[in-house]
């Protein structure tokens, strides 16, 4: 963090205290996206950036999410979701989704979305993977990895997709 009040993160975990496992995977650049699920009066939504989109018959996404957020909660009781593909004018959005961005009324609250059998769909984000869940593992971390069947997909241009690498959002050159 830099032209604040500290030079880095008051909460950062010591390097010398920081999982290898974890600063490895922070070393691998990852596509942001925004997961959201639910009917219209419980939408829930989270940011997710370990993620993997596998091709196929059937074709499946694979993704991990806490075992104890909404929107897990939400993929068992709805078996549907909808993937959203971020661009870099959506960090603020991304930030909103992720929890570290204030969002007073909710994290849709100011939103144009179209919900439909699959969650809400935010319209700013074209680029989605309308999904029915097909199960996690829950046996081997501390998130979930859930697993989805791709049963439709909406595709445009990404001039600028938002990537996260070492706990930040970069550019593609």
């Amino acid at each position: 963090m830099s032209g604040g009040i500290h030079d880095q993160h008051p909460f950062a975990t010591p390097p010398e205290e920081r999982d290898p496992v974890r600063r490895f995977r922070g070393r691998m650049v990852a596509p942001v996206t925004v997961i959201t699920s639910g009917p219209p009066q419980a939408r829930v939504g989270m940011t997710v950036s370990s993620i993997m989109v596998a091709e196929g018959l059937p074709a499946r996404v694979y993704f991990l999410v806490g075992a104890t957020t909404d929107l897990f909660h939400s993929l068992t009781e709805t078996d549907r979701f909808i993937v959203h593909l971020l661009e870099t004018g959506h960090r603020q959005l991304s930030d909103r989704f992720a929890g570290v961005r204030p969002s007073p009324g909710g994290m849709f609250s100011d939103l144009s979305v179209t919900d439909g059998e699959y969650g809400p769909a935010i319209d700013v984000l074209p680029n989605r993977l309308y999904c029915r869940y097909a199960g996690g593992d829950e046996s081997s971390t501390y998130h979930v990895l859930a697993a989805g069947v791709i049963d439709d997909v909406a595709v445009r241009d990404v001039p600028d997709p938002l990537v996260y690498f070492r706990g930040r959002y970069r550019h593609l050159d």
